[in-house]
C-alpha cells in the first residue's frame, strides 16, 4: 500500500471514529435532544444567562417544519461540496494541463536540439 493510501485510510478511520464514537459512548443520553447543533445550544445558554433577552432581528425565512429545515441544510451542504469539488477539480486539471504543456515543450526543444 502506498504512503498516500495509508494516509487516506487513516484520515477515513479518524473521520468515521469522530462520527461513531459520540453515539457509541452515549455522550448525548442525558439530553432531551442530544445532537441539536450549535444554534440550539447557544439559545439554551443565552436563556439561562439572561432570561429576558430579546433577539435583535428575526430570520428572513422560517421553515414550516424541522424536516424542511433539515432538507434545506442538506441542500446547502451539497451545493457547497459541489462548489468545492468543482474548484479543486479545476485546479488539478489546470495543473495537469500545465505539466503536459511543459512536457510537450521539453520534448519539442529536445528533438529540435538533436
Amino acid at each position: 500500500m502506498s504512503r498516500n493510501a495509508k494516509i487516506n485510510s487513516l484520515i477515513l478511520l479518524v473521520v468515521a471514529a469522530l462520527a461513531v464514537l459520540p453515539l457509541v459512548l452515549g455522550l448525548g443520553d442525558h439530553k432531551e435532544e442530544p445532537f441539536t447543533g450549535a444554534d440550539g445550544e447557544a439559545e439554551t445558554a443565552i436563556t439561562e444567562i439572561a432570561p429576558d433577552y430579546e433577539p435583535w432581528f428575526s430570520p428572513l425565512y422560517e421553515p414550516p417544519s424541522g424536516e424542511i429545515e433539515s432538507a434545506l441544510f442538506s441542500l446547502q451542504a451539497a451545493l457547497g461540496a459541489g462548489v468545492l469539488a468543482y474548484y479543486f477539480g479545476l485546479r488539478k486539471g489546470r495543473r495537469q494541463g500545465e505539466a503536459r504543456a511543459a512536457d510537450a515543450q521539453r520534448s519539442r526543444s529536445a528533438s529540435g536540439d538533436a
